[in-house]
């Protein structure tokens, strides 16, 4: 990577977007040694509304920390993939819940979509885990931060009882990304 790198996840409120932001954050920060700043927004309904976490990477000091250009975008409902994708850059990625979003923008970008959320009900065996499989997913598409630090980032945010589902969830995430990437 170099200079700087935009991220965001989208969907709905309480579909746990903003801790995904806050671990890729903390997997750049704390584990992969550079710069990282993570912003959230969200509508005025407490679930539901539109919601979205960005983070910007970079090697060298972050001087703005909203997203401009985003390089990947995650979209885990058709509202947030129609509010949110306007700024994705030529060349970007976006990753979608295939049984969610069916319209898809226009660009000169690169597409997957898988369902998400489905995954991470009947793959997974907890819907709750959507969150870490889209992690999983975003950090195999983008390679932005390593597999080691992004799932180490995520399993020092879990309670220990569910540490083993969080890993299964994130490496679903990650091999489902992979192979619809193909």
């Amino acid at each position: 990577m170099s200079g700087r790198y935009e991220l965001r996840f989208s969907g709905a409120g309480g579909q746990g977007l903003i801790l995904a932001g806050v671990i890729m954050a903390e997997a750049a920060a704390i584990y992969d040694g550079k710069q990282a700043v993570q912003s959230q927004s969200y509508g005025p309904e407490a679930r539901g509304g539109a919601s979205k976490s960005e983070v910007i990477i970079s090697d060298g000091p972050v001087d703005y920390p909203k997203a401009t250009v985003v390089d990947a975008l995650l979209a885990l409902t058709q509202e947030a993939c129609d509010k949110y994708s306007h700024d994705l850059k030529e060349g970007g990625v976006l990753l979608v819940d295939s049984d969610l979003v069916k319209r898809l923008p226009q660009g000169n970008f690169k597409t997957v979509s898988f369902p998400i959320i489905n995954t991470a009900k009947n793959e997974v065996g907890r819907e709750i885990v959507a969150n870490i499989v889209a992690l999983g997913a975003m950090v195999a598409l983008t390679g932005v931060v390593t597999k080691e630090s992004a799932e180490k980032a995520v399993l020092s945010r879990v309670p220990e009882a569910f540490i083993e589902l969080n890993k299964k969830a994130f490496q679903t995430g990650y091999d489902k990304a992979l192979a619809a990437s193909k």
